[in-house]
């Protein structure tokens, strides 16, 4: 079995030679080059042809966001972001990164003496080796990093009166959730619960960029706060978010599909509390998270959506709903919003 090659992209010595060292004696990798520049970086690409790339954000010359619009509008790879988790704008960088097209975040090792690097270590190698296998597409440089929408095909079922939105999303989301959101607007009526999947140490951060470049205010949800339109809200850190008389709940109950937050808790709550009134929604992610919660609002009467496969960064979590019979209808992420206006009374924009 060939080795998956990995390129390093990171400025600092003495860190590059720790990810070195924890990538390269890990059996399923190869490193084929380990560089501290991004413009030496993409002369490569060509000629060692990885097959994920660790990526610095913080870079002297072109930063990580743009070294990842120019590797997806130039030869498309698996980009995981490292980050350091210790400056705003290092992390709003990082977040318009997953945005442009990287597949995930997660933190830098620290020395191997301090007692989380074995954590960290195997964090880091797990995730190049899942994202290793996404197949990611071209995509245009677009510096303003703007989507289109596209019109939803009439609503095959009567409108009635919603009083919720759960959104499920994980691998390929945040740049996902950027454009959802941006189309709906600001003006949708309904409250939005989200999961995310996230590493823990970079919530607040997706939460504050979630709310710098759509029109919704991000919150981390507080337990027996009563959800509000204009509003998403997040669940906290290693902790389910759940919908209990008409009120957030969080719980540390054990984690579902090996998540916690859990996209299947949220939906499944959601399904108990407003039944034929919520709407779920499933976009891109790896794994099954959320299906099983989708199929319990289907069975409750809800509407639900997964986002079709063409749009997907992966595929897993939208198939695994509709693999249960979960799906009310399977639309392009562009339509997804039309849908939900016009679910939500809003109209189309």
């Amino acid at each position: 079995m060939s080795k998956i090659k990995v390129l390093i992209v990171e400025d600092s010595m003495v860190v590059r030679q720790l990810l070195l060292h924890i990538i390269g004696t890990d059996a399923r990798f190869e490193v084929v080059a380990a560089v501290e520049r991004a413009e030496e970086a993409l002369t490569l690409l060509e000629v060692v042809k990885p097959d994920v790339i660790s990526l610095d954000i913080r870079l002297p010359g072109m930063n990580g966001l743009d070294f990842t619009l120019q590797v997806m509008a130039r030869r498309p790879t698996p980009i995981v972001v490292v980050a350091a988790n210790v400056d705003d704008d290092e992390l709003d960088i990082a977040m318009n990164a997953l945005r442009a097209g990287a597949l995930s975040v997660v933190e830098k090792p620290v020395g191997v003496t301090n007692a989380a690097f074995a954590a960290m270590a195997e964090r880091l190698t797990t995730q190049l080796a899942i994202m290793s296998q996404v197949k990611v597409v071209r995509q245009g440089i677009d510096r303003g990093l703007n989507f289109g929408t596209a019109a939803a095909p009439a609503p095959p079922r009567p409108p009635r009166s919603y009083a919720v939105a759960g959104v499920v999303s994980s691998t390929g989301g945040p740049q996902a959730l950027a454009q959802l959101f941006n189309a709906l607007g600001g003006d949708f009526p309904l409250p939005i619960l989200l999961v995310q999947h996230m590493t823990a140490s970079f919530l607040d951060g997706f939460v504050a960029w979630l709310s710098g470049v759509t029109p919704f205010q991000a919150v981390v949800a507080e337990a027996g706060t009563v959800p509000q339109p204009g509003r998403i809200h997040v669940p906290p850190p290693d902790r389910h978010l759940v919908m209990e008389g008409g009120r957030l709940a969080v719980r540390a109950t054990p984690p579902v599909c090996s998540q916690r937050p859990s996209g299947s808790v949220l939906l499944s709550s959601l399904a108990r509390e407003f039944g034929r009134r919520g709407i779920g929604v499933i976009l891109t992610g790896m794994g099954a998270d959320g299906a099983e919660g989708l199929a319990d609002m289907k069975k409750a009467g809800a509407y639900t959506i997964g986002e079709d496969e063409s749009t997907c960064v992966v595929f897993g979590m939208p198939a695994a709903a509709a693999k249960l019979g979960a799906v009310t209808e399977m639309l392009p992420l562009e339509a997804i919003a039309g849908r939900l206006r016009q679910l939500a009374g809003g109209g189309a924009r």
